[in-house]
């Protein structure tokens, strides 16, 4: 289904829902018509599936905002001749309502079928990332924010129970940057989407894979649409296009062409572009794998990845230079054979498998009984949650003057000291696990911070990696505390998500 609210020409495959584009709307719209409160100032996009209309509220407006520039999409229709089409602007109606944040576009209001079927929602200022793909290869440090922005959007909205299931660069805008705030990215055109709470009248009704062809991850061409990490699949796939310039899988025109990303793998990024680093190659190759395990879980994973290059674990994947070779593709071909994706819970249950954890620790000043319980701690969590990431924090004070001497009395680094402390309170930890020492390095980071406030560092740093769990000490009790607050009583009542605040045990008296 293409998108309507960018402004991109992705080309309609037989995969977007069979779509023949319609020559005359349900009702002709004209500059100057009000409908339901609501004049028609200037028409913007004339698509295959929907116009888009520049409008004012001229009603009471209940709950509107007059300063809020409104955009009104209304369907094209031909009698009878799409019903994909009218399917998808009934899901894009039912499942914007139930959508908030700065990541989409604010609903305000609709219009059913029996009179003008409409959508009003909020027009978003800036541009979409269809632009940019114009003037791909795109330096490295814009690819790699442009991908942490979408990520960080995609983990949002899988957070409220929705996979979007044709992400694409026409699909993705990015909000206006005014006085140094803003640039977050949003997702629009919802018509494919599937979210946990409402019926998926698409697959309800249609029998073809849906998608946009370049973009549509393996379990989709499987009929599968309740994977939250196919959306981390386009991603890789735009990910690949704006390093490369190129498009990994090409833009296939049949069923045959799209079951080809099960089996056969794409040029790597180096190959085609010497100075992309072997993290990005890493992070993007992982994005692109065809079984949706060895993806990046969640898309606060893939965030965090391209925030931290420093942690990203260099696996096999980051040394190819060829694609593989015929026996190796041949090999997955028989395994892709009649392979049926196993199914998968709820979106929001798939984020729950896999949580982005942290424990901030005070490892040169904490007592040892408390870094043992927040080890055993942490431990049990982990084993518990066999996907979850785990960041081990430290923040090393400094001065808000930026006067502090950075170096010990016998010439090493602090920060460095403080990195090695964590390193080895974690030690234990790690061989607990009994994972493979790639992966345990994968799964566990390390973070040293330098900031005046302990308790505002861990706040920010959680909420800018969207951290779902942290777990910290308790200051022991004493006039120290009673003087200064409690760092974890700050971080419980600020921070956006759930907080364990672990204690050491209390020695019997004698």
């Amino acid at each position: 289904m293409a998108a309507e609210l960018g402004t991109g020409t992705d080309k309609a495959t037989p995969f977007e829902s069979a779509v023949v584009p319609a020559t005359h709307p349900l009702r002709p719209l004209q500059a100057g018509q009000v409908i339901d409160g609501f004049r028609l100032d200037r028409h913007l996009h004339q698509g295959g599936m929907a116009q888009l209309w520049q409008v004012t509220a001229v009603g009471p407006g209940d709950g509107i905002e007059k300063e809020m520039p409104l955009i009104m999409k209304v369907p094209r229709i031909l009698g009878g001749e799409d019903p994909a089409s009218i399917v998808g602007f009934e899901v894009e109606q039912m499942i914007l309502p139930k959508l908030s944040g700065v990541h989409v576009p604010r609903f305000i209001a609709k219009g059913d079928f029996t009179r003008q079927p409409y959508i009003v929602m909020e027009r978003i200022g800036g541009d979409s990332l269809r632009k940019r793909f114009d003037a791909a290869p795109l330096p490295i440090a814009e690819v790699v924010d442009i991908g942490t922005r979408v990520a960080t959007a995609l983990h949002e909205l899988h957070r409220q129970h929705l996979v979007h299931l044709d992400v694409k660069p026409s699909n993705i805008m990015f909000r206006p940057v005014v006085d140094g705030a803003g640039g977050e990215a949003v997702l629009v055109d919802f018509g494919l989407s599937r979210h946990d709470h409402l019926p998926d009248l698409l697959d309800e009704e249609f029998e073809l894979p849906m998608g946009t062809a370049p973009y549509m991850s393996p379990e989709q061409v499987q009929f599968v649409r309740n994977d939250t990490r196919s959306d981390l699949f386009a991603l890789g796939v735009m990910l690949y296009h704006l390093t490369t310039g190129e498009r990994p899988f090409g833009f296939p025109d049949n069923v045959r062409g799209l079951r080809e990303r099960l089996y056969r793998d794409p040029t790597p990024p180096c190959t085609l572009r010497p100075d992309c680093p072997t993290w990005l190659q890493e992070i993007i190759l992982q994005a692109l794998e065809p079984q949706p395990d060895k993806r990046q879980q969640t898309g606060a994973q893939l965030a965090f990845e391209l925030q931290h290059p420093d942690q990203v674990v260099l696996t096999e994947r980051a040394a190819r230079r060829t694609r593989s070779g015929k026996m190796k593709v041949l090999s997955r071909w028989f395994s892709a054979i009649g392979n049926q994706p196993s199914e998968r819970a709820s979106a929001t249950t798939q984020l729950a498998r896999s949580p982005m954890m942290m424990v901030a620790l005070d490892v040169a000043n904490g007592e040892r009984e408390l870094l043992d319980t927040l080890r055993l701690t942490v431990g049990r969590l982990l084993q518990t949650e066999p996907h979850a990431r785990l960041a081990c924090l430290a923040v090393m004070k400094v001065s808000r003057l930026g006067m502090d001497e950075l170096m010990e009395a016998d010439g090493s680094s602090k920060h460095v000291n403080l990195l090695v402390q964590l390193k080895h309170w974690a030690h234990p930890l790690m061989q607990s696990l009994k994972l493979p020492a790639d992966t345990q390095a994968g799964r566990v980071t390390f973070h040293v911070l330098e900031a005046p406030d302990a308790a505002s560092a861990i706040i920010d740093y959680a909420r800018k990696n969207q951290v779902d769990h942290i777990v910290m000490g308790a200051r022991s009790s004493g006039g120290l505390r009673r003087y200064l607050g409690s760092v974890s009583t700050q971080v419980t009542a600020q921070s956006d998500c759930s907080v364990t605040v672990v204690r050491a045990p209390v020695r019997a008296k004698e």
